[in-house]
């Protein structure tokens, strides 16, 4: 079942930034939808979801941008995960934005997003590699491997993390 979820996540992040539909960015009243930041705020981290009717939603980080992708329901409810038609990421070093499903993400490690512990996004490979040894990493995964915590899993991270759970 997880896996049937990220393999979809990664069938519905389509091809249209690799097709050169460029870059967007938030205005600055865009809130993330999954924790209601403002986004503007932290342009280096922004990633977002396009959807079938041409409106975005833009996020503070990647972590949030997957608990959207994985509860569309709960965090828009007027949307459906049927109307996701592209999901992108902000490269860590060269800034540009990419398609997420192209893109190695870095778990783990000595840097931080804006809101704490972030999967940090690379376009290439090598980049992301080199990251998880400079910043104490623990994994480089893609898209199809993430996939949304269980409960005790996330209270397990907690604790290992040495906050309690909540």
């Amino acid at each position: 079942m997880r896996r049937a979820l990220a393999a979809a996540l990664a069938v519905t992040a389509s091809a249209a930034l690799a097709a050169g539909a460029g870059a967007v960015k938030p205005g600055l009243s865009d809130k993330c939808p999954v924790c209601g930041m403002f986004v503007a705020k932290y342009p280096d981290w922004i990633a977002g979801v396009r959807f079938a009717d041409g409106s975005y939603s833009f996020f503070d980080g990647v972590k949030d941008l997957f608990k959207f992708t994985f509860d569309v329901k709960g965090h828009a409810p007027s949307r459906s995960r049927a109307d996701i038609r592209e999901l992108f990421v902000t490269d860590y070093y060269s800034l540009k934005q990419v398609p997420a499903k192209d893109a190695f993400y870095v778990i783990g490690g000595d840097v931080f997003g804006p809101m704490g512990k972030e999967l940090v996004p690379f376009e290439r490979e090598a980049e992301a590699q080199e990251f998880l040894r400079d910043h104490h990493g623990a994994s480089v995964l893609r898209l199809a491997e993430i996939v949304p915590l269980r409960p005790r899993e996330r209270h397990a991270a907690r604790l290992s993390a040495g906050r309690e759970p909540g």
